[in-house]
C-alpha cells in the first residue's frame, strides 16, 4: 500500500513495470533492453569527443538514467533482459515512476534546450 510522504502530494508506492513509460508495451522488456544498450553505446561513442560541459552533464544524466532502468531489466526476475523496472514515486495525476525515469526526462529536456539554443557539443 502507498506510504504518504507529503500528504496527498507525494507517496511512495512500489510497482513493477515490464513495459515502457506509462506501462506502454507491457511485456516488451527485451526490446527496451536492446534499445537501451544501443543508446548507451551511442552516448559513449558521442561522449568521447565532447568538449561542452552542459552536453557532458546532460548526456551523463541520460546515461545514468538508462543504466538505472537497464540494471532492473538485467538483474530482476525473470532476468535476461526481461526483468521489470521498479517504480516507486507517485504524484497526483501522474503514473508511478523512479529516479532513473526522472533523470532520463530531465536530461532529454536539457538536450532539447541545448539544441534549440544552438549550444554545440564540440567547441
Amino acid at each position: 500500500s502507498p506510504r504518504r510522504v507529503l500528504g496527498s502530494f507525494l507517496r511512495f508506492q512500489l510497482t513493477f513495470n515490464s513495459g515502457a513509460a506509462f506501462n506502454v508495451a507491457t511485456g516488451a522488456a527485451p526490446l527496451f533492453s536492446l534499445i537501451s544498450m544501443l543508446a548507451i553505446g551511442g552516448i559513449i561513442i558521442f561522449a568521447k569527443s565532447l568538449t561542452s560541459i552542459p552536453w557532458a552533464i546532460s548526456l551523463g544524466a541520460l546515461l545514468g538514467g538508462i543504466l538505472g532502468n537497464l540494471s532492473d531489466r538485467l538483474f530482476r526476475t525473470p532476468y535476461l533482459l526481461r526483468g521489470a523496472v521498479v517504480d516507486w514515486i507517485r504524484l497526483p495525476h501522474w503514473p508511478v515512476f523512479n529516479l532513473a525515469d526522472t533523470s532520463i526526462v530531465l536530461s532529454a529536456a536539457v538536450i532539447a534546450l541545448l539544441v534549440l539554443t544552438n549550444v554545440k557539443p564540440r567547441i
